[in-house]
């Protein structure tokens, strides 16, 4: 089904670029590009201590202005997102020292598909909002840990890791809402900062009525118009 959903989306965004080389010179409302940038990513809800994983996005743009001021944008990317945490514990008691540390890193890939209304304010200078469905390519859970215990001036030490693939516990689609600012400017170099909150519970595991779980990423992005 995600394979479905992707092939209809690369499907939907050439038509939309062939069809915007076609008429770019009838019609100047229609402009399109490539675009990319940086991921501020994290879980929200029922998720304690999750912090933000820095990430990327990539692919591209296609916008029709309906006048000098409003046009529709959408895109296609491919985002990754998720979510860190780290946890550290030291104590001494009785001449025994202990320290433990542990890192697990929940990595989500998507296939996003964003349509953004944008309004020009003034000088290349815009605002958007809209609505993005997500389609999740792939879901993993890396997890590492080091545990020392010091005595009588002897360490042991003990580590490890793990990779988990965690598709089954992460629903396949995500819808959010985006909220934006940008500059565009008249050669084309574009510039933009949004916040991509998520409305939907992708947790599809067994206890997802009693765990809500939700993307929140900040996305700073660069691209280019044609």
């Amino acid at each position: 089904m995600k394979k479905l959903f992707l092939c209809a989306a690369i499907a939907v965004f050439g038509l939309t670029n062939v069809n915007a080389q076609n008429e770019k010179s009838v019609d100047q409302g229609f402009s399109f590009g490539p675009k990319a940038g940086v991921n501020f990513a994290t879980l929200t809800g029922d998720v304690e201590d999750a912090e933000m994983r820095i990430g990327f996005h990539i692919g591209g743009a296609a916008e029709y202005m309906f006048n000098q001021n409003m046009g529709l944008q959408a895109e296609l990317l491919f985002s990754a997102q998720g979510a860190k945490n780290e946890y550290t514990e030291s104590s001494s008691q009785g001449g025994v020292d202990y320290y433990l540390k542990e890192k697990e890193e929940v990595k989500l890939n998507y296939i996003n598909i964003p349509v953004m209304f944008k309004y020009y304010i003034v000088n290349g200078f815009n605002v958007e909002a809209g609505p993005q469905v997500g389609i999740l390519a792939s879901a993993k859970s890396e997890y590492e840990y080091e545990e020392r215990v010091t005595s009588g001036g002897n360490t042991v030490t003990d580590s490890g890791s793990a990779k988990v693939d965690i598709d089954d516990e992460v629903s396949s689609i995500d819808f959010g809402l985006n909220f934006g600012l940008g500059y565009r400017m008249d050669n084309g170099l574009n510039f933009g900062a949004r916040y991509n909150l998520g409305l939907s519970n992708i947790n599809d595991a067994d206890d997802s009525d009693d765990y809500k779980v939700s993307n929140g990423v900040i996305q700073v992005s660069v691209g280019f118009m044609f």
